[in-house]
């Protein structure tokens, strides 16, 4: 009887590095390879066994079951996949215990495993899936490439592969093809995905002057998209970037590792996509696409510049679809570089734009970063009021929804936040009376002595007198006594709008 040890030649004991996309990100790849004859075509019948718990490769084809591991991931996403196992049935304990541990199922068989249904019905988290593929083959750049046509049940999509034993060779391959700045989709989560098997998950990357700001989140059954993480890492991208006009290698360094961590957090978890944006930081500084290489050859993520428009556009999604809106509405988010202000009700924009007014800007500018005299407080204030002259006679809205780290931070000390609560944060009003109350706070004190007030992000010590003069001068511009604060934000708005979630187009 053949046994699991039973295969056409010796596995490999180095794994392959791969780069693998799925869909509308191979349409670049598709055009370079139809230029070329196709080395070979085959179609074939197969059956992989999908796990919720793992991505590795199990597929039956020909009658031998096939299981590849995942050994190693790069920086860049480059994953390097090793053979374990490639027997036919029937398959003794050992064997079936190795395909179980693959899949992540701690479950034992006994031996004599005689089809790929029993191994799907030792855990409730598999999933035996059939598969028709037609695959062309090429040689391009000295590495494989693999273009598949792929039909499981009444879906069907078209993956791109390129293969070999050296990663830096697969890197530029990956690139000449265009797949530069997509993500990395092992086989068996792009078929997971195709027959909406398990969670899914996307992450949201925005990279802004004073901090990088991240948002895993899983789709759901239901079609929502629950929260994975939402978290945010005060960098100083844009430190002394007003002296000096450029960024600076330091908090570049800084602002690529940030970067590099939620990417690793992101892929760890599964993301199918990776998403970064760029905002005022790295609209203004004129070797921001230093910046925007370092990231790319450090993380494999390309990070997208949006215009000022663009970003009031979707903070003003993230806000309307985050709290019960009515009225005319205006919604401001204020960063580091610049605020964005947009105007409307829930269901319509009548005017958006932005104002290079940021809370990093005027802190080196005026030197908010510790305690300043009242005189140098109105000078700032007049400085903001003559930037933010588009809010000048207008009628006074409904309501004002304010969002961004200065308001969120504003609203955690209000409420004496130990530790931050985003449920609570969600829809706090901040009245003026307390906005002038906490600028007094701050001015008073040092960046160290603001450190120990309860409900101030350390990190945002040396910002948040700038962010509250921003906040406080927008109400009296407008006429408005308050704002209701989102915790939600840009990130959040790209989530509902290229992710499917039931938003109002603006």
């Amino acid at each position: 009887m053949p046994t699991a040890e039973t295969h056409s030649a010796p596995l490999p004991t180095v794994g392959r590095w791969e780069w693998r996309a799925f869909g509308a990100d191979i349409a670049e790849a598709e055009r370079h390879l139809a230029a070329l004859p196709a080395d070979s075509v085959e179609e074939s019948d197969e059956v992989y066994l999908l796990s919720s718990a793992s991505d590795a490769s199990v597929k039956l084809r020909d009658g031998v079951i096939d299981v590849k591991e995942l050994q190693d991931v790069r920086p860049d996403g480059l994953q390097q996949w090793l053979p374990v196992l490639k027997a036919p049935f029937p398959l003794d304990a050992d064997a079936a215990g190795r395909v179980l541990a693959a899949l992540g199922v701690g479950a034992t068989l006994a031996g004599g495993v005689h089809s790929i249904g029993e191994l799907a019905a030792a855990s409730p988290g598999l999933r035996a899936l059939h598969v028709r593929k037609r695959r062309r083959h090429y040689t391009f750049g000295g590495c494989m490439a693999e273009l598949t046509e792929l039909t499981a049940g009444t879906q069907s999509t078209r993956t791109v592969a390129v293969e070999a034993n050296d990663p830096e060779l697969v890197g530029r391959t990956g690139r000449a093809l265009g797949l530069g700045g997509h993500g990395n989709t092992a086989i068996a989560r792009g078929i997971k995905l195709l027959a909406a098997f398990g969670r899914p998950c996307v992450a949201i990357i925005d990279v802004g002057t004073n901090s990088v700001k991240f948002l895993l989140a899983a789709h759901a059954a239901d079609g929502t998209w629950p929260t994975l993480a939402d978290r945010a890492e005060v960098t100083r991208l844009g430190q002394d970037v007003e002296r000096t006009g450029h960024l600076g290698a330091a908090p570049m360094t800084r602002t690529v590792e940030a970067i590099a961590g939620m990417a690793d957090q992101a892929r760890r978890a599964g993301a199918e996509a990776i998403t970064a944006v760029g905002t005022a930081g790295l609209r203004s500084a004129p070797n921001a696409a230093e910046f925007i290489a370092a990231v790319q050859a450090r993380c494999g993520i390309t990070i997208e510049v949006i215009s000022g428009e663009e970003e009031a556009r979707l903070a003003y999604v993230a806000a309307t679809s985050g709290l019960d809106a009515s009225g005319a509405l205006v919604v401001f988010d204020t960063g580091g570089g610049s605020s964005q202000f947009t105007f409307g009700d829930p269901r319509h924009v009548s005017e958006r734009f932005s104002v290079d007014v940021g809370a990093v800007r005027l802190t080196e500018h005026f030197a908010l970063g510790d305690a300043v005299s009242e005189d140098v407080l109105s000078s700032v204030t007049v400085a903001i009021a003559g930037e933010l002259v588009r809010l000048d006679g207008r009628r006074a809205p409904a309501r004002v929804i304010g969002m961004g780290g200065a308001v969120t931070n504003l609203a955690a000390v209000k409420h004496g936040m130990v530790t931050y609560d985003r449920d609570v944060v969600q829809g706090t009003v901040l009245d003026r009376l307390e906005i002038d109350r906490q600028i007094d706070l701050y001015r008073t004190r040092s960046a160290e002595q603001r450190r120990a007030i309860v409900g101030l992000q350390p990190a945002r010590a040396e910002v948040i007198l700038a962010g509250a003069c921003i906040v406080r001068t927008v109400l009296e511009l407008l006429g408005a006594d308050a704002l209701t604060v989102s915790d939600r934000a840009l990130r959040h708005g790209l989530l509902a709008e290229r992710y499917a979630l039931a938003v109002n187009p603006v």
